[in-house]
């Protein structure tokens, strides 16, 4: 994923954009406005473009800053639909038991939504309370179905993070340390 990071940057640098001077972005084959709400772990690649006859003849005036186009790792999105819950840390926050009570705590980490729709979970970047992380895993374990995403009309995995803090609008307390004089 940092290569890819560094692929783009390196893209855009090569294009010498200036804010009035932005380049057309092209994803799944069609034109956007911006990039910036694709994770990286979404990106297969991307491939940048000059703003030469050729790629003006392909894809219009717009491209006379230069084309960067970029390949998903699908071409439709995972989806998790349960009734109502607008989203998988949604549904998540509330099957488990955690209410104000509780301590604030807060788990991140990476799962994946296997091709059959099951969830996986992966690394685990942060848990600031174990009993919190046990009940989030459990109530993974137990979601219901995902929609995988796909690719050419086959499933493919895909890979999310989970980042929760509970309770809901809860205060982390600040992290102690050791003052050396």
């Amino acid at each position: 994923m940092r290569f890819l990071f560094i692929l783009f940057a390196s893209a855009m640098m090569s294009l010498t954009v200036s804010s009035a001077q932005t380049p057309l972005y092209i994803v799944g084959g069609k034109a956007v406005e911006s990039i910036d709400h694709i994770p990286q772990s979404d990106i297969e690649s991307i491939e940048t473009l000059p703003a030469d006859e050729e790629t003006i003849a392909r894809y219009g005036e717009r491209a006379s800053n230069g084309v960067i186009v970029v390949h998903l790792r699908y071409d439709t999105p995972a989806r998790f639909e349960a009734e109502g819950c607008d989203s998988f840390a949604d549904y998540i926050a509330g099957s488990v038991d955690w209410d104000e009570r509780m301590p604030a705590a807060k788990i991140s980490l990476r799962y994946r939504v296997a091709t059959d729709g099951s969830i996986v979970a992966g690394d685990i970047l942060l848990s600031t309370d174990k009993r919190l992380l046990r009940r989030v895993l459990r109530a993974m374990e137990r979601a219901p179905r995902w929609t995988p995403a796909m690719r050419d009309g086959c499933a493919v995995e895909s890979e999310h993070l989970l980042n929760l803090l509970l309770p809901e609008g809860g205060v982390l307390p600040p992290e102690r340390g050791v003052i050396l004089l």
